[in-house]
């Protein structure tokens, strides 16, 4: 019994010797620990929290440009939205598909280098490879408006399989306006192809295909 009395002793000695030197620290680490944790619930309550305000400010955006006509009131509250989303949530998926809405209203008032410049925006700061293809093929038509089909043909080397279709017929319509027209018909062939495939309508492949034939044989 005394032996065991003594050991119990040394062992209690020991623990407080231990704590003595380890008990600080260890709170601490504790301490940090808890810390830790709520830190990063923190950061999840505001991550929700700037996601739903980014969420708001992009149905406010969304509300305007559906309506059948915008004035430039609108157009410049639309304006405000997008740039507030820029600011205030740079690297929210919001703001990439606030500057495709931005392009459209670009382009609805014949501003092409405007419509341009947002659309290069997203392809060059979004993570999303849908987002990044779809303003790549938006750009990839303004492009060819503008007459710099060499550009246009750039954007469309890798289209994405979703957009393979409406990337072909754009890819017929630069070879069309540079001329080559066995290259641009192949092109509207294949997007048809790929449209039927897809069950995506691709619209005026047959029309322009019709008009390329004519042009090969007069």
């Amino acid at each position: 019994m005394a032996e065991e009395l003594r050991s119990e002793e040394e062992q209690l000695e020991a623990i407080k010797r231990w704590w003595s030197e380890n008990g600080k620290s260890l709170i601490a680490g504790v301490v940090l620990a808890g810390a830790g944790v709520f830190a990063f619930k923190a950061w999840q309550n505001y991550d929700a929290s700037q996601s739903e305000a980014a969420s708001v400010r992009y149905q406010q955006l969304i509300s305007l440009v559906s309506q059948p006509k915008l004035e430039d009131a609108g157009v410049k509250q639309a304006r405000t939205l997008i740039g507030e989303l820029e600011s205030e949530h740079g690297d929210s998926l919001y703001t990439q598909m606030a500057h495709l809405l931005d392009a459209s209203m670009s382009v609805k008032a014949n501003d092409l280098d405007a419509a341009a410049t947002a659309l290069q925006s997203v392809i060059d700061n979004s993570d999303d490879s849908y987002l990044q293809g779809l303003a790549s093929l938006r750009l990839a038509r303004i492009n060819v408006e503008r007459g710099d089909n060499d550009a246009a043909l750039a954007l469309l080397k890798s289209p994405l399989a979703p957009l393979a279709a409406q990337a072909a017929a754009v890819r017929g319509d630069a070879l069309a306006a540079q001329d080559k027209r066995d290259e641009a018909i192949a092109a509207y062939q294949q997007a048809s192809t790929l449209s039927q495939e897809s069950g995506q309508p691709v619209y005026g492949l047959d029309l322009k295909l019709a008009d390329l034939a004519a042009e090969s044989s007069s």
